[in-house]
């Protein structure tokens, strides 16, 4: 069945019961993209539907029975759909972001092709917190350099060995966390911020007032505020044309001298050009980094080895030479239990609170107030919270909470 492995689950073979006054009607079938892993979708869809996977990385890689006869998709973050990739299939119907962000999905002509989709916006909200603070607390307290330092043999016995190693570890109690996109994942990431002893900022453009004094946080009106007003700054919202490298040289001379810079978002938020640039001047005085522009790292043989055991294979990247910064693979969300909660969820119901379906017609503004950078009104993402259309072909933002919130 062709190269990629597409493969069939033996025990959905069958059919529907027949239609009183109709005729029989087969299994829609249903294709996971880029996974392999079908054990949460069987048990659920399998008196309704075929599940297949197919492990791509590309249309081109998918078979052409899934092509021409997939009703419905799964995703995750790793296979991308333009126009182009969407009109190769001839059934589909809706497809399933199995996480938050749709930024590998061409929104507008799945709209104009009839296709719905709908993402997991709540999937890995606590892991992706709790991934975030780690890189905070590395870059403040340096952790992961001392680990290397006793790994290289360096010795420390005397005050002015332990002072000397430590140097560049930072208080956390008094300074400030500047969070940019009060979402889910921003609000917790700021309750753990404040257990620290933080003072939290939040630049948020689109969420309602009144937020910052339920949770006992300080808003800001501007980004270049926040920039400027803070000794780390963490990205939480989506990736749109709009803020696409809303981090770049520009915004980057507006931030503190010496501020740390965590990104746990979207890797098309920061210009890593830039941000390597002001790490090599000095500008920022650290980076952790979760996501990255391009994705995976290729290792560079030209690198010296020391440099490239310092961390992952980041060579040939404007940030493998230049630091200290923290590079990480994309995992928050790769527990067994968010993974294939929110699959689950997704399959059977109910489905996750605030998950939401939409359609991009022609007709009004795309984006909306929620879809210009910030993270909806109701947190959720920079596709959530926009303004309801009639229907799929209605002209207009077509969204249907099947949760209330």
């Amino acid at each position: 069945l062709g190269s990629r492995h597409l493969a069939f689950c033996s025990c959905l073979a069958g059919v529907r019961p027949p239609i009183m006054n109709g005729p029989l009607h087969p299994r829609p079938l249903v294709a996971l993209l880029d996974g392999r892993d079908c054990t949460v979708e069987m048990p659920i869809l399998k008196d309704v539907a075929t599940v297949a996977f197919c492990d791509a990385q590309s249309t081109q890689e998918i078979h052409e029975k899934v092509l021409n006869e997939a009703v419905g998709a799964l995703m995750y973050h790793t296979i991308t759909l333009t126009r182009e990739d969407l009109e190769k299939f001839k059934a589909l119907r809706i497809i399933v972001r199995i996480g938050s962000g749709f930024d590998n999905i061409d929104i507008k002509s799945a709209g104009d092709l009839g296709i719905a989709v709908c993402n997991v916006p709540a999937a890995s909200v606590e892991e992706t917190a709790d991934s975030t603070m780690c890189h905070i607390l590395n870059l403040y307290r340096r952790t992961t350099w001392l680990h290397q330092a006793l790994r290289e043999g360096t010795r420390v016995q005397s005050v002015e060995q332990i002072r000397e190693v430590a140097s560049g570890a930072a208080r956390i109690r008094g300074e400030t966390l500047g969070i940019i996109g009060l979402g889910r994942v921003g609000q917790a990431v700021a309750l753990r911020a404040k257990a620290f002893g933080f003072n939290v900022l939040f630049y948020d453009p689109y969420l309602s007032d009144g937020v910052e004094r339920a949770l006992g946080l300080q808003r800001v009106s501007t980004l270049q505020d926040l920039l400027f007003h803070s000794d780390c700054v963490t990205l939480h919202c989506g990736l749109n044309e709009h803020n696409h490298h809303l981090i770049n040289d520009f915004t980057v001379k507006q931030m503190r001298q010496g501020a740390f810079l965590v990104n746990t978002a979207r890797g098309g938020l920061v210009d890593e050009k830039a941000l390597a640039q002001a790490l090599k001047e000095g500008r920022i005085r650290g980076a952790a980094l979760d996501v990255h522009e391009s994705e995976p790292f290729r290792p560079d043989p030209r690198q010296p080895e020391k440099l490239r055991q310092q961390g992952p294979p980041d060579g040939r990247h404007p940030l493998g030479q230049h630091g200290p910064r923290r590079c990480a693979p994309r995992a928050q969300w790769g527990r067994l239990q968010v993974s294939g909660g929110g699959r689950g969820s997704l399959c059977h119901g109910p489905w996750p609170r605030g998950a939401l379906a939409l359609w991009w017609d022609s007709g009004r503004d795309p984006l909306g107030p929620a879809g210009r950078g910030g993270s909806g009104r109701n947190g959720s993402g920079p596709l959530t919270g926009g303004p309801a259309g009639p229907g799929p072909l209605g002209g207009a933002w077509a969204g249907v909470a099947v949760r209330a919130w």
